[in-house]
């Protein structure tokens, strides 16, 4: 059990958790079938447990070199390599599962998965550390509609979002991490651009992603939008600036963080309150 609840620690079950959620949220709004929803919400569990897994894994001895000692593997209650078999199946079970629901949503499946451990593999400390979030999310509308019968990608305002809301995701997650990542040799984008900027850029991005779904889900007609859409656009609008006019007076801190996060999880709820259209 003690191996269990170390591996499970080490999924990142925060994120994991809310991802799946979001998957099934859109799946239900899409009108999924039951056994297709279930597929759907347990492949991208899978992919996620994968994700968090091979991420800590691969990054134990930088963990260790900081003294992460509430990272369980770095801590040394489970070895890496055995999280990172773990995190192989984990994968293996995620492209089975999408396999049932098209062809569509199993390659979709694939290249998002294929870009997170590309930027748990490497990516992480390079400037084209924020590509894999714009990819997978991007692509992460388009799994609950491409997991109906005879499935589509999403509309394009939704990729738009999605990859909006994986870029702030990005672009502030590491914000708390910054120094330790120097010291290790991580890289990435957010450091390059510092932590001002990069909180900035990632509220600038929760804005556009709002005023995607705003427009996209009405075709354009804002008239036709539903009074909850126009409440989480003005909420999570209305975070956003609170996080642009914070940052700009003030040095970043985990206020900013969690400001930037709330408004990220804001522009999901957004996506979410008008998912009908994603199916229009």
């Amino acid at each position: 059990m003690r191996v269990i609840r170390a591996l499970w620690g080490s999924t990142h079950p925060g994120p994991t958790l809310v991802v799946t959620a979001l998957s099934l949220a859109l799946g239900l709004t899409a009108g999924l079938e039951p056994w297709r929803l279930v597929l759907l919400v347990v492949a991208v569990f899978s992919g996620q447990v994968s994700v968090g897994l091979s991420n800590d894994a691969i990054d134990a001895a930088r963990d260790e070199a900081v003294g992460r000692r509430d990272k369980p593997i770095a801590a040394g209650v489970v070895s890496a390599g055995g999280a990172l078999g773990v995190a192989v199946g984990a994968v293996v079970v995620a492209l089975v599962l999408s396999a049932p629901l098209g062809v569509g949503m199993l390659a979709a499946h694939a290249v998002a998965l294929a870009a997170a451990w590309a930027y748990n593999a490497g990516l992480k400390a390079t400037a084209f550390s924020i590509v894999p979030f714009v990819v997978s999310f991007g692509l992460f509308p388009s799994f609950a509609t491409l997991s109906l019968p005879g499935g589509a990608p999403a509309p394009t305002w939704a990729g738009i979002a999605g990859a909006a809301l994986g870029a702030a995701v990005h672009l502030t997650n590491v914000l708390p991490d910054l120094d330790d990542d120097r010291v290790t040799g991580i890289r990435g984008l957010p450091h390059r651009l510092g932590a001002r900027v990069s909180a900035v850029v990632a509220a600038a991005g929760v804005v556009i992603g709002a005023l995607a779904v705003l427009a996209g889900s009405s075709g354009g007609e804002l008239a036709r939008v539903p009074v909850i859409g126009w409440v989480f656009f003005a909420a999570a609008a209305a975070v956003a600036v609170t996080t642009l006019v914070r940052v700009l007076v003030r040095p970043p801190d985990r206020t900013v963080f969690r400001l930037v996060m709330l408004a990220a999880l804001l522009l999901a709820a957004q996506l979410v309150a008008t998912g009908s259209a994603l199916t229009a």
